[in-house]
């Protein structure tokens, strides 16, 4: 991947013939015992102070061929939750995105801080060219959970993991943090990327200890297993990682260290 630009919000990268941009919608202050330490007594207990919280950031990636092909990745949280958060359009008036050329959004999952920034605060529609929703089969249930995006129903494109969505685009099952959790794998020629949604909460912890669960998560065990393997496959494979919850800029590659892993990210 190489750099191309860097704004507070933005962060732009090319491989081969796509630009690849990772937008910050900015970031949610969460207890820290919400990180499960399973075998360390003393980790367990110290995660559970009151007083102690982690920053998690929140991104969206978008990635365009010659300005076609526009694909968004998440959504950001909108206006529905902390004012930390719904900064999107401001990220993407960085990095010079039209939000009109915005005709595919891909969710990896149905949580708010991923699917609520389809409106605008004011209740808008943030993308109006928007003709397609791509979201694991299993997570449209919770979507039309959301009263407010039931105008969306039309848009749905249910998927399984293992389909592919163009000959660039493969999506890829990541069980265990909510029904329907998908990662999509970019092969642009020259690099793989996976977007790989909430695999990772805490890089700063779990690169290291990818044993380490996370409350939030439906099934911790069965995340646990997705992200050993995960890691385990993209350090082999040098497989570039996005992910929602990754420090900026948010994508980079990991590498062995120890027991567990390290990310180094781009640019």
């Amino acid at each position: 991947m190489e750099f191309l630009s860097q704004s507070a919000n933005a962060f732009g990268c090319a491989s081969g013939a796509w630009n690849i941009w990772s937008l910050s919608d900015g970031y949610v202050d969460l207890p820290a015992e919400t990180l499960r330490y399973p075998n360390d007594k003393s980790d367990r207990q110290s995660s559970r102070r009151e007083d102690l919280l982690v920053r998690l950031s929140v991104n969206c990636f978008l990635f365009d061929r010659s300005n076609q092909d526009c694909v968004l990745i998440d959504c950001g949280a909108g206006g529905s939750w902390d004012p930390s958060m719904g900064h999107l359009g401001k990220a993407m008036a960085e990095a010079g995105i039209d939000s009109s050329s915005v005709t595919v959004v891909a969710l990896t999952h149905a949580h708010g801080d991923h699917i609520n920034g389809l409106l605008m605060p004011d209740g808008q529609r943030a993308f109006k060219n928007l003709c397609k929703i791509v979201i694991g089969e299993d997570a449209v249930q919770e979507f039309l959970a959301e009263p407010k995006l039931a105008e969306f129903r039309s848009l749905l494109a249910p998927i399984n993991g293992g389909d592919r969505l163009a000959d660039h685009l493969l999506s890829v099952a990541i069980p265990g943090h909510a029904p329907g959790h998908m990662g999509y794998l970019l092969s642009t020629n020259e690099d793989d990327i996976l977007f790989c949604g909430d695999l990772i909460h805490v890089p700063a912890a779990q690169f290291a200890r990818p044993e380490l669960t996370w409350a939030y998560d439906e099934d911790e065990l069965l995340a646990r297993t997705s992200r050993r393997e995960l890691l385990q496959e993209a350090a082999r494979a040098r497989t570039g990682l996005a992910g929602a919850h990754l420090g900026r800029p948010g994508i980079g590659r990991i590498v062995e260290e120890g027991r567990g892993y390290a990310f180094v990210p781009a640019g």
